[in-house]
């Protein structure tokens, strides 16, 4: 392998076509040049330069070189200014994985700020619900994800990532509107067991049926989808009741819908993930930064 600084230092001496030619451009003695040089032929295996008279003439290993110096330099000078864009976040490139209400709450807000102070750092934004989504920064298919935790289930967590807690999001119950207990400022769980009810995603699904069962009850779930709209408009039009996290709430609100806080109090704990040695990447760091300032501004949300 070749030292970068002897591949430097024989380009200038091929251009200025000695070794004291070299040593005035680049502000070296002499004796520097030749060992050097003399370096540079034991890395390759072979001389590079015959002495022919007073002057010099190059080998065929060294017209070999001669011809790839400039490219083996520019190279280098094109990774080094890369690498400095990179870590003074003038470029860099983040994917981000999160579920839906995230990316339609913390991930917008996040990345407005960052493309604000930082434009060159870009953002790639994949959508995905835990656990997959924990596995796909264990994969290498993002650098960072978000997801969410309930504090009744037992969920594991895969040992390579490190978490950085965000913020606690609320549980509320969704009423239609009129319905008798929309007046109240919060609703006991076990008031609404006789409710027919729309479940959400798996994970979801999971600590409802948990806290149900907690309050002495199996709920009568009439159905189940993914999309948190559905959801509303079903509880809208009056097909039941729904558990759900404030963050959907927040971007999401049907004029038929009125939103009640649990008593006790429920929620779900929201983290970004990532591999421990991403947390040195610098647009990464600063993506997770951006992910904390907006989340503690919705502390309680």
């Amino acid at each position: 392998m070749f030292d970068s600084r002897h591949v430097k230092t024989f380009h200038e001496v091929v251009r200025s076509g000695s070794y004291s030619g070299a040593a005035r451009a680049l502000g070296y003695t002499q004796p520097a040049i030749t060992q050097q040089m003399k370096a540079l032929e034991r890395a390759v295996g072979s001389p590079l330069f015959i002495r022919v008279g007073r002057g010099m003439r190059l080998t065929e290993a060294g017209e070999t070189l001669a011809r790839h110096a400039d490219t083996i330099l520019t190279s280098i000078s094109t990774a080094q200014e890369q690498m400095s864009a990179i870590t003074r976040l003038r470029s860099g490139r983040v994917r981000v994985c999160a579920f839906p209400s995230a990316n339609a709450t913390l991930i917008p807000e996040a990345m407005a700020r960052l493309a604000a102070a930082h434009p060159g750092v870009r953002v790639e934004l994949l959508e995905g619900e835990p656990p997959d989504s924990l596995g796909r920064v264990v994969r290498g298919e993002c650098d960072i994800t978000l997801a969410f935790t309930y504090p009744g289930l037992r969920e594991e967590t895969p040992a390579e990532l490190v978490e950085i807690p965000l913020l606690e999001d609320q549980l509320t119950v969704l009423l239609p509107t009129g319905h008798p207990l929309a007046r109240r400022r919060a609703v006991k769980l076990a008031e609404l067991s006789e409710e027919r009810w729309i479940a959400g995603c798996l994970r979801c699904r999971a600590n409802f049926l948990h806290e149900c069962a907690e309050q002495g009850f199996a709920p009568d779930i009439a159905f189940t989808t993914d999309d948190n709209l559905v959801v509303q408009s079903m509880v809208a039009a009056g097909l039941g009741v729904a558990m759900m996290p404030g963050l959907v709430l927040s971007f999401l609100c049907h004029q038929k819908v009125t939103g009640r806080a649990l008593d006790p109090a429920s929620r779900r704990h929201v983290s970004a993930y990532v591999l421990r040695e991403h947390l040195e990447i610098p647009a990464t760091a600063r993506v997770l930064e951006e992910l904390k300032t907006v989340a503690g501004n919705r502390v309680g949300c």
